[in-house]
C-alpha cells in the first residue's frame, strides 16, 4: 500500500480509503439491515491490505453505516485506522452539532473522531449555516478543544470556483471532493488545497459506478499497457494526480477490495508517457462531447419536460466514451419511478430548444438518434 503525507495533519494515509456507503444489505420482515457477517470481514481485509482511512456518515445505509464501522474498528487489532464521518448541516446550530456529534461517537463506539466533516456544503451554506455566530463551527472548535474531534474537514458539492474561499477560511484540515475521468472540474482545487496544506480525499473515482462499465475508449488509452478494466484505469488516473492523498472507494464485495488495494499499491500509477496518452484521450473526448452538446443548458427548460442536456450526456457516454451499457441503463430509467423528466417520446418537435441553442444543433434530430441508440 502506498502512503502519503496528509496535508499538515502529520498523518500518513493510505492511497485507498474505504467508503462505507455500499456495504451489503439484507432484508428481514420488511426491515433492512447491514450484513455484518459479510461487511466486517471485508473491512478487516481492507485493513490487512494496508487501508488506514475509512469514511462513513450518519445517513448512510439507512443510518446504520456508522454502527457497523464502529464494530469493525472495535474488533480490529492491527494498525491505527483513521475514521471520517460527517455533520449534516440542514438544521445547523451549536446544539444540533453537539447532539449529532455525540450520536456519531456513540454509534462508532469511539472517544474521538479523526476527521469530522461539514457535510456537502457549498459557499452559501458555509457562510450562512456553518459560520453563523455561535453556530456549528464555534461548537466544532469547542469539541476539538475537548478532544472529541481531531480535525475539522468539509465535503464539497458546489461550483469549482467557490471552493477557494472555504479553503482560505483556515478552519479546515482536509477536504473531500469529486474528481474522476469524466469530471475533472476540481483539478485546480486539488492543487490549491495542497498548496494551502489541506489533505485531499477524492470521492467518486469511478464516477459513481459509471466507470465500472467496460469502455474500450478508456481501456485502450494506454495502448499496449492498457489497464485490465475501465474501473482500474479510472482509479489509476485519480491516484496519478500528485495532489490526491486518498481515493475513496465504496466497496461492496471482497473482490473489489482486493482489486482496489492492488491498484493502490502500484508505484507510479501512470508514467509520463501514459499521462500524455490519457491527456490526449481526454482532450479528444472533450472535443467530441462539445461537438454534440456542451451542456450549456440554454435549451432549457423544455415545455414538455425533457432534460435535453442529460439525454445528450448519456449519448456522449455511449458515443464518445464507449460506456454503452451504463448509458442504456440510465436512459431506460427516464420517465420511470421518481424521475421528474420525460423520455424523448414526449417531444412534440416545437423547436423552442433549437431556437435557443448557441451551437445551432439539430436537437430534434439528435434526440431521435439518441432514442434509437439507447432504447
Amino acid at each position: 500500500m502506498i502512503y502519503k503525507e496528509f496535508g499538515k495533519t502529520g498523518i500518513k494515509v493510505s492511497a485507498l480509503g474505504f467508503g462505507a456507503m455500499r456495504l451489503p444489505m439484507l432484508e428481514k420482515d420488511g426491515k433492512k439491515y447491514i450484513d455484518d457477517d459479510a461487511s466486517i470481514p471485508m473491512i478487516h481485509r481492507a485493513f490487512e491490505l494496508g487501508v488506514n482511512y475509512i469514511d462513513t456518515a450518519p445517513y448512510y445505509l439507512d443510518s446504520l453505516s456508522e454502527i457497523t464501522v464502529g464494530k469493525a474498528l472495535k474488533s480490529w487489532k492491527g494498525h491505527r485506522v483513521y475514521v471520517s464521518t460527517k455533520y449534516p448541516t440542514e438544521n445547523a446550530s451549536a446544539k444540533d452539532l453537539r447532539e449529532k456529534l455525540e450520536k456519531s461517537l456513540k454509534q462508532l463506539d469511539t472517544e474521538s473522531i479523526d476527521f469530522y466533516h461539514m457535510w456537502g456544503i457549498n459557499l452559501a451554506s458555509f457562510k450562512e449555516r456553518v459560520m453563523k455566530a455561535g453556530g456549528p463551527m464555534a461548537e466544532a472548535l469547542k469539541a476539538k478543544e475537548e478532544g472529541l474531534i481531531k480535525h475539522i474537514s468539509f465535503s464539497y458539492h458546489d461550483k469549482p470556483e467557490n471552493m477557494k474561499e472555504i479553503v482560505d477560511s483556515g478552519y479546515f484540515s482536509s477536504v473531500l471532493m469529486q474528481y474522476n475521468l469524466l469530471d475533472r472540474a476540481n483539478e485546480a482545487n486539488i492543487a490549491y488545497a495542497n498548496e494551502k496544506g489541506l489533505g485531499v480525499v477524492v470521492m467518486g473515482p469511478v464516477a459513481g459506478g459509471r466507470l465500472g462499465a467496460p469502455s474500450k475508449v478508456i481501456q485502450e488509452a494506454l495502448g499496449a499497457n492498457a489497464a485490465v478494466s475501465t474501473a482500474e484505469m479510472a482509479l489509476r488516473f485519480v491516484l496519478a494526480n500528485p495532489g490526491v492523498h486518498v481515493a475513496l472507494s465504496g466497496m461492496s464485495a471482497p473482490e473489489m477490495v482486493e482489486e482496489n488495494a492492488k491498484v493502490a499499491s502500484l508505484e507510479g500509477h501512470l508514467n509520463a508517457e501514459e499521462k500524455a496518452k490519457v491527456q490526449a484521450m481526454l482532450e479528444e473526448t472533450k472535443r467530441l462531447s462539445e461537438l454534440y452538446c456542451t451542456g450549456c443548458n440554454y435549451c432549457m427548460p423544455c415545455p414538455q419536460g425533457l432534460n435535453i442536456p442529460n439525454i445528450f450526456q448519456l449519448m456522449n457516454y455511449h458515443r464518445v466514451y464507449g460506456l454503452t451499457a451504463h448509458a442504456k441503463e440510465q436512459y431506460g430509467k427516464i420517465g420511470t419511478g421518481d424521475s421528474k423528466h420525460k423520455p424523448v417520446s414526449a417531444c412534440v418537435e416545437c423547436g423552442q430548444c433549437e431556437s435557443k441553442c448557441p451551437q445551432k444543433l439539430e436537437i430534434i434530430k439528435q434526440l431521435k438518434e439518441t432514442a434509437e441508440a439507447l432504447s
